[in-house]
């Protein structure tokens, strides 16, 4: 196995990233890598053009950032105890565009990422970022699915 100095997982604060990011953390321990830790705010819709009631679009856009925001440090303060060696980002973009280019940018060697295992329609409709980032990335990429799916 190689050893990893730095290592990126990318959440979106479900059951099957929260499994992610307990594998990336105990790579990062086993190897003394920093953790990178990765959200994706989707692009939004643009709604401009449109009527939406009582909130401008910059306005949304900002109170999304700042749930995101809200949501990495509560996750961080619960998930990362007693490892200090770890930073979090939060970047808006096409998840798996963002993934790979965080990556790339933070040379990482190695991105974790949780699956939902999707089928059938729910996979055509919904894509898969994990399965496009195992295609597009330069980076070695280690998918971790959720126990039961």
């Amino acid at each position: 196995m190689n050893n990893f100095s730095t290592v990126l997982v990318a959440i979106d604060f479900s059951d099957s990233s929260d499994n992610a990011f307990q594998m990336a953390l105990s790579l990062a321990k086993k190897f003394s890598a920093q953790l990178l830790i990765l959200h994706v705010i989707n692009e939004p819709v643009d709604l401009r053009g449109f009527y939406v009631p009582h909130i401008s679009f910059a306005r949304l856009e900002e109170e999304i950032e700042e749930g995101a925001q809200k949501m990495m440090e509560s996750f961080c303060r619960k998930n990362v105890v007693g490892f200090e060696n770890f930073e979090h980002l939060i970047v808006s973009g096409l998840p798996y565009e963002q993934i790979i280019s965080q990556a790339e940018e933070k040379s990482a060697d190695l991105i974790v990422l949780g699956t939902h295992g999707r089928t059938g329609l729910d996979h055509v409709l919904f894509g898969s970022t994990a399965e496009k980032v195992v295609r597009k990335s330069k980076v070695p990429v280690l998918t971790v699915r959720l126990e039961g799916e």
